[in-house]
């Protein structure tokens, strides 16, 4: 692992060095959610990410090892990607920059999505596996 993609000893630092670009978490997002796995399906979010600048997150997201790569079955040119435990791990973060846009941002951008966030905010730890759980199912992934 090349240390030097890491600007000091801080663990929050360290941490967005890897995913606090304007895309990571939108990528993670879409995979958690979604459950986007292809360079395709990835270029056809919303947000619409340059397919230079896509290729170059998957890229430094799989070296990080957050995702993971693998050959599409029956098409050999195509890739599929998956989070890793690692990867699983940032949903709380997700769900915290959920609840603290949710709760900060609506006067700042009036088209802002309102979600029920209810069993989130109650039942915080039961909804996050639950999530977690049927992303790994979907992708027949180890724990």
């Amino acid at each position: 692992m090349d240390q030097s993609i890491f600007r000091c000893k801080c663990p929050i630092a360290s941490a967005l060095d890897i995913v606090g670009d304007k895309w990571s978490l939108v990528i993670i997002r879409d995979m958690l959610f979604a459950h986007k796995k292809t360079f395709t399906d990835f270029s056809n979010s919303t947000e619409k990410i340059a397919s230079n600048i896509l290729a170059a997150r998957l890229k430094f997201l799989e070296e990080m090892k957050v995702l993971s790569k693998s050959k599409m079955e029956g098409n050999d040119k195509s890739y599929v990607y998956t989070l890793t435990n690692r990867g699983l791990n940032l949903l709380p973060v997700i769900a915290e920059l959920t609840l603290w846009s949710d709760e900060n941002l609506t006067e700042l951008n009036p088209i802002l999505v309102k979600g029920d966030y209810s069993q989130l905010k109650t039942n915080r730890e039961s909804f996050l596996d639950e999530i977690r759980q049927r992303y790994i199912k979907k992708f027949n992934l180890d724990e």
